[in-house]
């Protein structure tokens, strides 16, 4: 197997992708390639408008509209593409307090988003809110650490999901951080958290081994790092097998391109996470040989403006 330096050198691309921090897909064979789109957000907090244009920092920044017409942009240009979202969907705006979460999962909707976790904030309707619109969300949910037995999100959130994008098998599992001490009790109810890296990790191999998935992707809202020892999405990397992606939320990290670890197995994993309110859209680009022998990722998150 090529490393990822050696193959994008034989493939005359190298000095291609370091400049641009795009994939030139032109110079590739489209026979012997098959190209996934990635597409992310994390913690929008019912962000449905832009940020005023007055002269602040994100001043102008953000809006479903606006990411929304990004999006069908790049699917006209792409053809297996997925969209995700690691949590924090709702709370932040009047449209919260006033819809209770409708208007987001119904913009998400209409966005076409594939998959979402759950994250700490999607708790402040109380379960029963949450459980209520979800008739909104024409699209799944996925945790493998939370527990949902005796509540109203029983059998509605899964593990995990898997997706057929031109021939290659796609798992995107979930996790979520210790509501205890977050979140009040009587809005999570009984929901029951588990130790996140070890069900990642058990997940994970579900999908490399049982549902024989060539790429495998965590949605996690366990915040990307930390002093203290509490669990991260870093620790989660380098504690991990057989995830080849972390989209993370929860810490509103703004990260330019996906940061690289090590993990237990001595294989590279990407953390990608790309701040809050919508402001940006996550992108990574995922390019396999049809043998699957090996790939190259070019990746770079997008403003929304």
């Amino acid at each position: 197997m090529l490393s990822r330096r050696t193959f994008l050198k034989h493939a005359g691309l190298a000095g291609l992708l370091i400049g641009t921090g795009t994939f030139p897909l032109q110079a590739m064979s489209d026979a012997e390639l098959v190209h996934l789109t990635i597409l992310h957000t994390n913690d929008v907090h019912s962000r449905i408008e832009p940020f005023p244009s007055d002269g602040g920092k994100r001043s102008g920044l953000g809006g479903t509209a606006r990411r929304a017409k990004l999006i069908e942009k790049i699917r006209q240009e792409q053809k297996h593409v997925l969209l995700l979202d690691a949590g924090d969907i709702f709370q932040g705006t009047p449209y919260f307090n006033y819809f209770g979460g409708e208007l987001e999962f119904k913009l998400m909707s209409k966005m076409g988003y594939d998959v979402a976790t759950i994250g700490n904030h999607d708790f402040d309707a109380g379960i029963d809110g949450l459980h209520k619109q979800l008739p909104n969300a024409n699209f799944d949910f996925v945790n493998c650490n939370y527990d949902w037995k005796d509540t109203l999100m029983e059998g509605k959130v899964t593990p995990y999901k898997v997706f057929d994008r031109g021939g290659l098998r796609i798992g995107v599992l979930g996790v979520g951080l210790e509501l205890e001490g977050l979140v009040p009790a009587n809005l999570y109810g009984d929901t029951q958290y588990h130790e996140p890296i070890s069900k990642a990790n058990k997940y994970a191999a579900i999908l490399k081994n049982d549902e024989r998935c060539d790429y495998v992707i965590c949605l996690s809202h366990l915040g990307y790092h930390y002093e203290s020892d509490k669990v991260c999405d870093t620790r989660l990397a380098k504690a991990s097998k057989n995830i080849d992606l972390i989209i993370g939320g929860h810490t509103h990290t703004f990260l330019d391109k996906p940061d690289v670890y090590t993990n237990l197995d001595g294989k590279e994993v990407l953390v990608n996470q790309v701040g809050w309110a919508g402001i940006m859209l996550g992108r990574l680009d995922v390019v396999f040989e049809r043998s699957k022998k090996r790939r190259c990722i070019a990746c770079k998150n997008l403003p929304i403006k």
